[in-house]
C-alpha cells in the first residue's frame, strides 16, 4: 500500500525572535506533533527553518528518529510568474518514498500548507500519483485574520502580494477596493514583514475614508492584536507596525 501525504501545519512566528514565540502546544494540537515525531520523510518549503520546528516539536513529543538523520528536501521553486509542472520528474521524486509505502510530510513555513503557499503543488502532484492527502488541524493566519476582522466571511478573497511599485500597488488597491464594494466581498493580503508599514501606508492614502480596514498582527504570539476600523480612524489613530512581525491586511468597502 501507497503511503500518505500528510499536511503538517506549522507556527505563525516565523522569523519572531525566540524570546517572542508562542508555546507549541498552545497553536498546534498534540496530534499533530505526534504525527510530526514519527515521520521521516519531509518536504518543506525551507529546510533550515523545518529543522528548527522539528526541534521544537522534539521537546514535547521525542522524535522517532535523530533529527540528522530525517529526509528534508525542499520544494522545487516553479519560475516566477509560472505554475509549477507538477507532472515533471522533480515532482514525482518528492513522492517516491510515499509510492514505496512511506509517510511523507509537507511543512510551509507557516501556518497550513498549501493554503496561500506553493506546498499546493505538491498535494495536486499527490492526487495525480493516487497518493492519500491528510490534512491535519492547525492554525491558518488568513482564516484566524478574517475571523478577527469582523469584516465578511460568507464571501472573500485572499489576494497574496500586492505590487511593491508605488503606482503598480496604487492601482491594485482602488481595483480591489472597487470590487469589493460592487460584489460586498472581503479581500485579504500580506506583506513582507519589513514592509508591513509600507502596505499600510499605501492602504491609508489610496482607500476612501470609509472603507474599513482590519489589521491582525502576530497572530498566536503573546504580543498579537487585530483592529478594525474605517480608514479614517485608522489615519487618527497613527498606527505604526512592526517590521519583523507578520501580519494580515484586510479590507471591504462600503
Amino acid at each position: 500500500m501507497p503511503g500518505r501525504l500528510y499536511l503538517v501545519p506549522n507556527t505563525l512566528d516565523f522569523g519572531v525572535a525566540d524570546t517572542a514565540l508562542a508555546d507549541l502546544q498552545d497553536v498546534l494540537p498534540l496530534g499533530v506533533l505526534r504525527v510530526a515525531a514519527r515521520l521521516q520523510y519531509w518536504v518543506v518549503e525551507n529546510a533550515k527553518t523545518a529543522r528548527a520546528f522539528l526541534k521544537r516539536v522534539d521537546q514535547v513529543v521525542p522524535l522517532e528518529q535523530q533529527l540528522q538523520r530525517l529526509s528534508i528536501v525542499e520544494l522545487p521553486r516553479a519560475p516566477k510568474g509560472k505554475a509549477a509542472a507538477v507532472t515533471a520528474p522533480e515532482w514525482r521524486s518528492l513522492l517516491r518514498p510515499a509510492e514505496q509505502g512511506d509517510d511523507v510530510g509537507l511543512l510551509s513555513e507557516a501556518g497550513l500548507p498549501a493554503v496561500a503557499d506553493p506546498g499546493a503543488a505538491l498535494v495536486q502532484a499527490a492526487h495525480l500519483q493516487g497518493i492519500a492527502v491528510v490534512p491535519l488541524c492547525g492554525a491558518s493566519s488568513v482564516l484566524l485574520a478574517l475571523a478577527a476582522s469582523g469584516l465578511n466571511g460568507q464571501s472573500f478573497a485572499f489576494v497574496g502580494y500586492l505590487p511593491v511599485e508605488n503606482s503598480e500597488r496604487a492601482t491594485r488597491i482602488r481595483e480591489l477596493e472597487a470590487l469589493s464594494r460592487r460584489i460586498g466581498q472581503t479581500q485579504l493580503m500580506i506583506e513582507t514583514p519589513y514592509r508591513n508599514a509600507a502596505l499600510l501606508q499605501a492602504l491609508l492614502a489610496h482607500l476612501d475614508a470609509h472603507t474599513r480596514l482590519a489589521v491582525s498582527c502576530g497572530l498566536t504570539l503573546p504580543s498579537g492584536w487585530s483592529r478594525t476600523a474605517p480608514v479614517a480612524q485608522w489615519r487618527a489613530f497613527g498606527e505604526s507596525l512592526p517590521a519583523d512581525v507578520p501580519a494580515v491586511f484586510a479590507l471591504l468597502a462600503q
